[in-house]
């Protein structure tokens, strides 16, 4: 591929080594199922899914991989959350930088009885912990948030806040989407409940396979959303009480998770640190190289502190949908341009309607890519 690709907060690529592969492999020599097939294939099969919740239990600090549950995706997985804990009459706390896969089910839900605050950011994209708890009512449920924007990149403070939880006997739940697999999440020092994942963003591997850890608290009480053949206590039409089974009904994406099983193998032999390293090393080279410009506005942190590779940019006295054209169509660079499906984020940092180009690194992009970029951004200069 001899396009340049800025657009890894949508889906990263490349994929990790070994992903195509494997995913290939299965799907040629036998797609088989899991508890379902009493022969050697499927075990083997039930074998690579073990030990691909192992990993994504190891990555969060999850205390048992049984807590790991697969979904299609991080959407999927927030709404089993929203859907499966609130009832009318409960109130919920949240950010004013969150992704619509968090505003629209409260949306839903508050035509449903359930009632939802929001904890105002400032122009760069920060809350402040201490705003959560004044919040805080009797009939408070739980707080969720994600943890890096997906609108700018600034990273927010779920430790501080999972605290308050803790102490007030909350539960938390998190969106990792731009933060699994570049930054460490520890479910227990962070007090979470609820960690909402995708595979196919930092984790680096396909679209269509995500998911969630659920603390044993929560389980006691969250309904599952989804029912039907889990391929155990086939002879109940009771949902099998326990975990993962209990909100894995259906037939897993067991070609997505064989996807997911080697890109955190890939992970774990780079390290999520080095990974991150090299992201940041871009990120801060980025930044370098655009500060010449002063009609270009970094969008949230303009500086390196309290942020993942996720940079965006506002291009003053120009309209952004064309200047995400002209880098495409002349320089062969893919961005995201618009509201990146988190209005309510660009309102707080000043880009709403207009919207804004995002510009989001991996490990695999190169500091030529981003000279690439800067001189785009040079000949652009007379078309203001």
């Amino acid at each position: 591929m001899n396009r340049i690709y800025f657009d890894n907060g949508s889906t990263s690529f490349p994929k990790a080594a070994g992903v195509p592969e494997k995913i290939a492999e299965l799907l040629t020599k036998g797609a088989f199922n899991i508890n379902r097939g009493s022969y050697e294939e499927a075990y083997e099969m039930e074998e690579i899914v073990l030990e691909t919740r192992e990993k994504i239990a190891h990555l969060f600090h999850a205390k048992d991989s049984r807590q790991v549950i697969f979904t299609p995706g991080i959407t999927y997985s927030l709404n089993f959350f929203l859907k499966g804990l609130l009832k009318s009459g409960d109130h919920v706390i949240t950010t004013s930088m969150e992704h619509n896969a968090v505003m629209r089910p409260l949306h839903q839900l508050e035509k449903e009885g359930v009632t939802y605050d929001i904890v105002q950011g400032d122009s760069r994209g920060r809350v402040k912990a201490e705003d959560f708890e004044r919040l805080i009512r009797k009939e408070t449920k739980a707080i969720i948030m994600l943890h890096a924007s997906n609108a700018c990149g600034t990273i927010l403070p779920i430790e501080e806040v999972g605290k308050i939880c803790k102490k007030h006997h909350l539960f938390f739940c998190v969106d990792t989407a731009q933060s699994a697999g570049t930054i460490d999440v520890d479910m227990e020092k962070c007090c979470i409940d609820f960690v909402a994942f995708t595979g196919h963003k930092g984790l680096l591997g396909p679209q269509g396979i995500g998911g969630f850890i659920i603390s044993e608290e929560l389980d006691k009480v969250l309904v599952p959303l989804v029912a039907g053949g889990t391929g155990s206590q086939s002879d109940s039409l009771e949902i099998p009480p326990y975990l993962p089974d209990k909100y894995e009904s259906g037939t897993l994406n067991l070609p997505g998770i064989v996807g997911l099983h080697a890109a955190l193998t890939y992970i774990e032999k780079e390290t999520v640190e080095k990974i991150h390293e090299k992201k940041m090393e871009l990120t801060e080279y980025f930044l370098n190289g655009i500060r010449r410009f002063p009609w270009i506005r970094v969008v949230g942190e303009p500086e390196m502190e309290n942020r993942v590779a996720v940079v965006t940019l506002d291009f003053q006295g120009m309209d952004n949908s064309i200047v995400a054209f002209e880098l495409e169509q002349h320089d062969q660079i893919m961005t995201r341009v618009g509201l990146h499906c988190a209005p309510k984020a660009h309102q707080t940092l000043g880009t709403f309607p207009q919207g804004a180009v995002r510009f989001s690194f991996s490990a695999f992009n190169t500091k030529e890519e981003i000279d690439i970029c800067i001189c785009a951004f040079e000949r652009m200069k007379g078309y203001r």
